[in-house]
C-alpha cells in the first residue's frame, strides 16, 4: 500500500511535499493530503463532475493498482460541498478497506 505524489503533475507554485499538494492532470484538479489517520484526493473538473474513467486513472496515480480507495456516501447531516463538480478518494492508513464477495460485485 503505497500513496504517492504524481511529480510530473504537480503545481510548483503551491507549494506540498512528499505527503500532501496540488495537481493538475489535463482538465482535471486534485489536491492530495495524508493526515489523520487518512490519504485523501479531491478530484474536480470545472464544468462537471468527473467520470468513472477519470476517477480511475486518478486513484492509480496516487496509488497502485491493486490498491482499495473508496469514495464515500456519509449522511447528509455530515455533507461538506464546497465545490458542486467534486469528488473524493479516501484510503485509511490504519486499516483494510473490507470488499465484499467477487460474486456479489
Amino acid at each position: 500500500m503505497t500513496f504517492k505524489m504524481p511529480e510530473m503533475f504537480r503545481v510548483k507554485d503551491h507549494g506540498g511535499d512528499e505527503t500532501c499538494g496540488a495537481f493538475k492532470v489535463g482538465h482535471i484538479a486534485c489536491i492530495a493530503s495524508s493526515g489523520c489517520g487518512w490519504e485523501h484526493v479531491s478530484v474536480s473538473r470545472a464544468n462537471r463532475c468527473p467520470t468513472w474513467e477519470e476517477m480511475a486513472h486518478i486513484k492509480n496515480l496516487f496509488w497502485e493498482e491493486e490498491d482499495a480507495v473508496m469514495q464515500l456516501h456519509p449522511p447528509k447531516s455530515k455533507y461538506v460541498n464546497t465545490h458542486p463538480f467534486c469528488l473524493h478518494l479516501w484510503r485509511p492508513k490504519e486499516a483494510d478497506i473490507p470488499l465484499p464477495p467477487t460474486i456479489l460485485v
